[in-house]
């Protein structure tokens, strides 16, 4: 079991060459909200235009096994933060707009630390931002630029009205660093906006943006129909969207392609597309309205379709084009990947649990065996763990084993023929319980 363990953080064979200032690549890391793994073209799907994430996905690299580190969007972004897995900082569930007038400095969130993604950039000499959505912490101690972000636009709560700007509460939820702000617009179009500017402002140095589009998230609110304002009502709840319909999830993810489009066309205007890694993914599985053919689940669950999750990155100067990798992934990969690029050192007191993925990009090596773990507090309490082709399950009292290679939709339960790979992993994932667990109480 602690082999396993180990397994988890061993780099994807050989380290690549460190970056030098001349090369250090730009980074645009554009993440979605809720999005379903056959919503975009390249993956599947059937009713949906994405003209340019498909452009981008033959560009560069298709992951055909990447997944979330959370079942929702908190846990996932803590770990894209970090690196490391969620559950070693206690944030385990999404955090609640009713946290934004906590006044107390120990709220729930993560809290800032020398290890975080924007700063160790920063201490490369990136320009760093993020435009979007946030969801870590309300407070100054928990906010983006406490974590090294020069710039922050979007909201902090995990959903807001598109055109109001307003939370779950009905209170206005559109920042501008740590500043309240207003602004007329669909926030996926001044999302986008926002990134645009941000590199043609810092296009002549080396700069880091985090693009977190709140789409297609509900409320399933359509580019082309304003919401009217409601004063202080609560609102936009999931049993709220019922009478949404996939129409409206539809225009929702085909404008949020739009804006991906523009911002490559940025990139491309300013000249410096050839050395910018893109990378796109999504937090978790898709809710009611997405489309996760062909996986089992969705949002909120350790099956397949609630943590499997499109992964796509475009690197002209390092990665060939039109290449799709089965390699196995995680969004912590991400930002090992991030950092080993910018020629980062990585922290040795917050040791990385995400692997560096350029070497399999670059065709360094091979796709390789992977043992990942996943602990879901947000609805019923789920657990799981992958290792190779296996993967255990365990929802409730109940304890499911699947080849993921042959059964990617999770129809084949082998735990009554695999008994003993069942007990091995159902103990491996004991032990990194232990582990993580052991971390969190130490920052309490």
């Amino acid at each position: 079991m602690l082999a396993a363990l180990a397994l988890c953080a061993a780099p994807l064979g050989a380290q690549p060459r460190a970056a030098t200032a001349a090369d250090r690549p730009n980074v645009v890391l554009i993440i979605t909200d809720d999005m379903g793994y056959a919503d975009i073209g390249s993956y599947g799907a059937r009713d949906v235009r994405t003209p340019n994430l498909d452009r981008l996905a033959r560009a560069g690299v298709r992951f055909t096994q990447f997944y979330a580190n959370g079942t929702t969007c908190t846990p996932t972004r803590a770990a894209l933060i970090t690196g490391r897995y969620q559950q070693r900082y206690g944030v385990e569930a999404p955090l609640s707009a009713e946290g934004a007038t906590n006044p107390d400095p120990s709220e729930r969130g993560l809290l800032a630390s020398p290890g975080s993604l924007p700063r160790l950039l920063k201490s490369r000499g990136y320009a760093t931002a993020l435009v979007g959505k946030w969801h870590l912490g309300y407070t100054p101690a928990h906010s983006p630029l406490a974590h090294g972000f020069d710039y922050f636009f979007g909201l902090k709560s995990g959903y807001h009205d598109y055109w109001q700007h307003t939370d779950s509460r009905g209170v206005p939820d559109l920042w501008e660093n740590d500043a309240r702000v207003s602004a007329t617009g669909y926030s996926t179009d001044l999302i986008a906006q926002k990134a645009v500017s941000f590199i043609a402002q810092h296009a002549r140095e080396p700069f880091f943006i985090d693009v977190a589009f709140n789409a297609p998230h509900w409320p399933f609110q359509r580019p082309d129909t304003p919401s009217v304002a409601v004063g202080n009502a609560r609102f936009l709840k999931p049993a709220d969207s019922l009478a949404s319909s996939r129409a409206d999830y539809v225009t929702m993810v085909e404008r949020m392609d739009r804006g991906v489009g523009e911002i490559l066309a940025a990139l491309e205007r300013e000249g410096i597309a050839r050395n910018t890694l893109v990378i796109f993914t999504n937090d978790n599985g898709g809710e009611w309205l997405s489309d996760n053919t062909p996986l089992f689940g969705r949002k909120y669950t350790t099956w397949e379709g609630g943590i499997r999750v499109p992964a796509l990155v475009r690197w002209p100067a390092r990665i060939a084009a039109g290449q799709v990798s089965a390699q196995v992934g995680m969004t912590m990969d991400l930002t090992a990947t991030v950092l080993s690029a910018a020629g980062v050192v990585q922290p040795t007191d917050a040791p990385l649990d995400g692997r560096d993925l350029l070497p399999v990009m670059t065709r360094a090596v091979s796709p390789q065996a992977r043992t990942l773990f996943w602990r879901s507090q947000a609805g019923r309490p789920m657990r799981a763990v992958r290792e190779g082709d296996l993967k255990l399950v365990i929802d409730a009292a109940h304890t499911y084993l699947y080849d993921i290679k042959q059964d990617p939709g999770e129809r084949h339960d082998l735990a009554r023929l695999r008994t003993s790979d069942v007990r091995r992993l159902t103990q491996a994932l004991a032990v990194w319980e232990r582990m993580v667990d052991a971390e969190a109480v130490t920052r309490r």
